[in-house]
């Protein structure tokens, strides 16, 4: 898109349990760490993007319920991680109370959008949204700020209908708030090369979706598990195991599909 300074990605399903955060977490790192400035915005009430990046609860004075309610902006809410280059506005509890705030107000849908319009959010050349597994009101805010959806879908029997659900949700979204709206990719998560259904899900999603899957397959992987825990992404915490080099691959495609859309 001419003139854009930053691109922002909605990282959305509407099912739980399908790797969104971590995504969302090893993506981001994966990008910070080829050099490229990103900003996490944890919009799950849960707050697990941002527990997986070391963000202490106790320190979470100011977040993403106070960016969206419009009493603090970017630059005031975010923080740095320990990663270089990526930072995050964390996510607390107060995000369960959002729709009682805002509800009312006739911009509801466009709060975030408005809030990462800054200079300051413009800074970063990636901005990443990680939503809840629900389709609310956060869940709209962040479709109607992104430019593009990308959707982790887990190799499992039913992830066709739950995708054709999302698809049909970013279909409405498009017409009646954010015309820009694109779906970004498809990423397929937790593969089990030893589990014949997971093998039939991925040439499934390829044969209804073509382009829009990526390539990269990332594993079912005891160490990508393993990393919120200790606060760490994956790729900080086992560079070299087989879930952080999928990330690394997902990144390199993530990147390569933003220059061909550019040189569109």
């Amino acid at each position: 898109m001419a003139g854009e300074k930053n691109r922002i990605i909605t990282i959305a399903n509407q099912k739980g349990g399908v790797g969104k955060t971590t995504t969302a977490i090893n993506l981001a790192t994966a990008l910070a760490a080829i050099g490229e400035r990103v900003l996490i915005v944890d919009l799950d009430p849960q707050g697990n993007a941002s527990t997986g990046l070391g963000i202490d609860r106790r320190n979470r004075e100011l977040s993403s319920f106070d960016l969206l309610i419009g009493s603090h902006g970017v630059a005031e809410t975010v923080l740095p991680t320990a990663v270089p280059n990526l930072s995050i506005i964390p996510s607390t509890m107060d995000l369960l109370g959002i729709e009682m705030e805002i509800a009312q107000q006739s911009d509801r849908v466009f709060r975030l959008k408005r809030a990462l319009s800054s200079d300051e959010a413009l800074s970063y050349s990636y901005v990443l949204v990680d939503c809840p597994p629900s389709f609310n009101l956060l869940t709209m805010n962040a479709l109607a700020a992104a430019h593009s959806v990308l959707v982790p879908l887990q190799c499992e029997f039913f992830a066709l209908e739950g995708l054709s659900q999302l698809l049909e949700t970013v279909d409405q979204v498009r017409r009646s708030v954010n015309p820009r709206l694109d779906i970004q990719g498809i990423v397929l998560t937790m593969f089990d090369s030893r589990n014949n259904l997971a093998q039939q899900v991925v040439n499934d999603v390829r044969t209804h979706l073509g382009e829009k899957v990526y390539h990269t397959l990332i594993p079912r992987n005891v160490r990508v598990s393993e990393a919120p825990s200790y606060g760490k992404p994956a790729i900080l915490y086992d560079l070299k195991c087989a879930g952080s080099q999928a990330y690394l691959q997902l990144a390199s495609e993530v990147i390569q599909r933003e220059r061909q859309r550019k040189a569109a």
